[in-house]
């Protein structure tokens, strides 16, 4: 066959297979009376199998070694091949990200696109100080999109910056709980506390309440108690068994006990959470630290059936809670003799 006819055949243009005659990659067999190139069907064979190569990224240099060495070996290049591929499209992944976060600041002139790109460039920043100020100080008259930030949230790891870049989502006008949604739903733990945290500070946002109750089941007990402080305090009574459950790990137990006494003044609600943290103190598990931070918890309980709880633990057989339970019974009878005092005035 002439090089026309393969070029038809093979979808290789006559230039691309004269440049594989000269490389030494697809010489053909024979020559016509007048000169032509003529190709045997086992060089055509060649060409598909150079183009082969080719389709798995490898340079015609590589693909000449390959196509004359019988003892080279593929899974060394092939492995260096993935490698740069994957780092290939890593960069074009940052690249389509980056244009994106421009697109949704809607720039109204290539002005606005470089301002975009300077607080891309700040948020990068390996210095902490430089996010910081990038997040804080935003350039004027940009509206940096909702989904650059919550980016940004989802991997910073320095307090600080990561206070700066939620108090900006927050101000941000965007759709924050959307753009933070794929990070509450993060396999990985790190990412979903740096989520959720951000999503509670937007807590009466549209979508804000329905992520923050799917954090309710997280498995890591962190992220749940985000959600639950945030949620109670919004009077969300769904989060006494998760609030109940921090008193007895003793995680922010401080914070979950207040939130109970906020949501145990709706009477609805008050005999679950009384229920609760009694059924942890008889608990056979609960060691004197747990009950005396449930017992502490009881504290923050209205009503008279907390002293008389109170009471009964003041005789506890653990010398310790019944030290912290007489303790708290005579601040309730002190507060109970203030307020006949104040009635009598």
């Amino acid at each position: 066959m002439l090089i026309g006819e393969v070029a038809r055949r093979s979808g290789v243009s006559p230039r691309m297979l004269r440049h594989y005659d000269a490389l030494g990659l697809v010489r053909p067999t024979g020559r016509s009376v007048g000169g032509y190139r003529e190709y045997s069907a086992e060089d055509v064979r060649r060409i598909f199998h150079v183009e082969s190569l080719r389709s798995l990224g490898l340079s015609l240099k590589q693909i000449g070694r390959a196509l004359q060495d019988p003892e080279f070996t593929p899974s060394a290049l092939v492995g260096d091949l993935i490698r740069w591929t994957e780092d290939r499209l890593e960069r074009e992944r940052e690249l389509l990200q980056r244009l994106r976060a421009v697109d949704a600041s809607a720039p109204t002139g290539w002005q606005d696109v470089l301002r975009i790109v300077e607080l891309m460039q700040g948020l990068d920043s390996n210095s902490a100080a430089r996010r910081q100020q990038a997040a804080l100080a935003r350039p004027e008259g940009v509206a940096a999109s909702a989904g650059l930030l919550a980016r940004a949230i989802l991997t910073e790891s320095d307090p600080n910056v990561a206070g700066a870049l939620r108090w900006a989502l927050a101000r941000s006008g965007g759709d924050g709980v959307a753009a933070l949604a794929a990070g509450a739903h993060s396999k990985d733990a790190a990412v979903r506390r740096r989520a959720v945290p951000a999503i509670a500070e937007m807590s009466g946002a549209p979508g804000a309440a329905e992520a923050l109750a799917d954090a309710l089941g997280d498995p890591d007990p962190t992220v749940r108690g985000c959600a639950a402080l945030a949620l109670g305090r919004r009077g969300v009574t769904a989060t006494v068994p998760a609030l109940v459950g921090m008193v007895v790990e003793g995680s922010n137990d401080v914070e979950a006990a207040e939130v109970l006494g906020t949501l145990s003044r709706d009477p609805g609600c008050a005999d679950r959470v009384m229920a609760a943290l009694t059924a942890e103190l008889a608990a056979p598990t609960a060691d004197s630290a747990t009950r005396i931070r449930l017992t502490q918890a009881l504290v923050e309980l209205p009503g008279t059936t907390v002293r008389e709880v109170l009471g009964r633990l003041a005789h506890d057989d653990d010398h310790a809670v019944a030290l912290v339970a007489s303790a708290f019974v005579r601040v309730l009878d002190e507060r109970s003799a203030d307020a006949r005092d104040g009635e009598d005035r």
